[in-house]
């Protein structure tokens, strides 16, 4: 084998996915699997990832930097929180050491901003954001990372100033499986996707936040009224909740602030979209060189030999 350097880690809630880094950067092996924290809470954390570390054939003594929800308090050790504003660079001096372990583990703090009128936490994406943006970026930047739990981040010159989650993978989730719209979208996944309606309904919620609701059920009643389809339907929610949320994170963003999409897969494609139809300029970041990027920041200066 090449010559290992370490482990990076990201644990999330039901996700887990590790690559074998080595001495010059270079992704040596890699391990996905859906081993998140719900399921290594009650397996074992130190099990599981003893047995991806025994499938990549790490050596003993390779050391492993964790980001994610292994460092949540219902986790494996509770890594705890920087409080913002704070710069990027601080995340790299709060990683905590698991103890008991043969080899040096260690996982990395979340981001807390504790003002009571908008309280908010993340765990896992203050490492993509290290990753996309590196400790010494300059400008106001907004970073959006989409997912069940979108967060959008604001920097300054290398600063977090301050940030957002906003719900919108999750109630997407909820509203097509537990609400009445659920009978509006039965039926859509075997139907082409419906570009148009999602623009529509980006520009839409974008332009109007306050119908939110409204808009939420025209996709039940232009279904009924118009005989729009069920990938119709799909996509026009997709995108009145995608239109709320950049409107809502954008709300308080300077003129002219740069945006950094940090995703991959069918998110970054739907975003991208979103944007486009916005006529918002933005930077695209692939998620998982981003996180890779945050924990081999983390690694270089922890283990700096």
């Amino acid at each position: 084998m090449a010559n290992p350097a370490y482990v990076a880690v990201d644990w999330g809630t039901s996700s887990f996915r590790l690559w074998l880094i080595g001495a010059d950067g270079s992704v040596l092996a890699e391990r996905r699997s859906g081993e998140g924290m719900t399921t290594a809470a009650k397996t074992g954390f130190s099990q599981v990832l003893a047995g991806h570390l025994a499938a990549v054939e790490a050596p003993d003594d390779l050391p492993v930097i964790v980001c994610g929800m292994a460092g949540a308090r219902q986790g494996w050790v509770e890594a705890g929180y920087i409080d913002v504003p704070a710069s990027l660079s601080s995340i790299l001096s709060g990683a905590v050491s698991v103890p008991g372990e043969n080899r040096d583990v260690r996982i990395l703090p979340g981001l807390a901003q504790r003002d009571a009128a908008i309280p908010d936490v993340m765990r896992g994406e203050e490492t993509q954001l290290l990753g996309a943006l590196g400790p010494a970026s300059r400008g106001a930047q907004a970073v959006c990372m989409p997912g069940t739990h979108s967060k959008w981040v604001h920097v300054e010159d290398g600063r977090v100033t301050g940030f957002a989650t906003f719900m919108t993978g999750e109630l997407f989730d909820a509203i097509t499986k537990h609400t009445i719209l659920m009978h509006a979208v039965a039926g859509a996944e075997d139907q082409p996707a419906d570009a148009a309606a999602f623009e529509a309904a980006v520009a839409a919620a974008f332009k109007r936040p306050a119908l939110a609701s409204n808009l939420i059920f025209t996709a039940r009643s232009g279904q009924l009224l118009h005989g729009i389809s069920a990938a119709a339907a799909q996509a026009k929610l997709s995108g009145i909740l995608i239109g709320l949320e950049i409107a809502g994170a954008l709300q308080d963003a300077g003129k002219g602030t740069a945006i950094t999409l940090v995703a991959s897969g069918r998110l970054q494609a739907l975003y991208e979209q979103a944007f486009r139809t916005l006529s918002l300029s933005f930077t695209a970041i692939d998620a998982d060189a981003a996180v890779r990027g945050g924990l081999s920041a983390a690694a270089q200066a922890i283990w700096p030999n």
